[in-house]
């Protein structure tokens, strides 16, 4: 039975995203949707990455000094914190966050007009649900995962650089010239590449699970922990695969 509702899972996603891909041309004409959803998921998500990569590059500061320090000095810490921050910290938690924040209100709004027939309401008036509701979203996602995604690097490799100044008395200089000495563009283009598809896996998830929603008030939050669930395993494991990709 579980593997009969995951092939109607599969089916249903690859039914929205080809209908939202051929909406996408026709989507274009009405691009406020698009810039509206932008605003709700990047600027208004802003604070939540800020805090949250801070205190990931102070905390991943203080564990790699603790783990080289006995075989590596501390002057190439830059090099282990800035690596790890643009690989892995920066995409995988603003993306794990954002699947908390955003997939989850795109789950629960799509999931309550589903279940008041407000869609049913859209398609009586020849308004296609997969273009106004679907589209909007998916390319937003894709476009604001990597702009958050820099944010969160460049907030989290700064705390690092202030922990480690202040906490473990490396020169900031020192910090920022190893940083700079084995810095690779592939690093940082390989974390924002991971966030594209860790966009599409949050609207993609956040919609589908809005659009499949029954049962009233009780089919919504469950509707939303399905989208948060599916979103979070979902990443990690396009995090393995483009990593070993990339990286491999």
């Amino acid at each position: 039975m579980r593997l009969l509702q995951f092939f109607f899972h599969l089916g249903d996603i690859s039914i929205m995203l080809k209908e939202g891909l051929v909406q996408f041309p026709r989507a274009l004409k009405s691009f406020d949707l698009t810039v509206s959803q932008m605003h709700a998921i990047g600027y208004s998500s802003l604070p939540l990455i800020v805090l949250t990569s801070a205190f990931s590059g102070m905390v991943v500061t203080v564990q790699t000094a603790y783990q080289i320090r006995e075989y590596v000095p501390l002057e190439y810490l830059g090099v282990g914190v800035g690596k790890a921050i643009m690989l892995e910290l920066g995409p995988v938690i603003t993306g794990l966050m954002l699947a908390g924040r955003a997939g989850a209100a795109m789950a629960a709004e799509i999931g309550s007009m589903k279940v008041t027939e407000q869609i049913d309401a859209l398609e009586a008036f020849s308004i296609d649900p997969y273009r106004y509701l679907f589209v909007p979203r998916f390319f937003a996602s894709i476009i604001m995962l990597p702009v958050l995604v820099i944010f969160a690097n460049s907030v989290g490799i700064l705390s690092g650089v202030l922990i480690a100044n202040v906490a473990l008395d490396v020169d900031i200089h020192t910090f920022a010239e190893s940083l700079k000495f084995f810095f690779r563009y592939k690093d940082l283009l390989g974390g924002l590449a991971k966030s594209v598809f860790f966009g599409g896996v949050i609207s993609t998830m956040g919609c589908h699970y809005g659009f499949t929603t029954r049962g009233g008030a009780e089919g919504v939050g469950k509707a939303t922990t399905g989208a948060v669930v599916a979103s979070s395993v979902l990443i990690l494991v396009c995090d393995y695969l483009i990593g070993a990709v990339v990286y491999g």
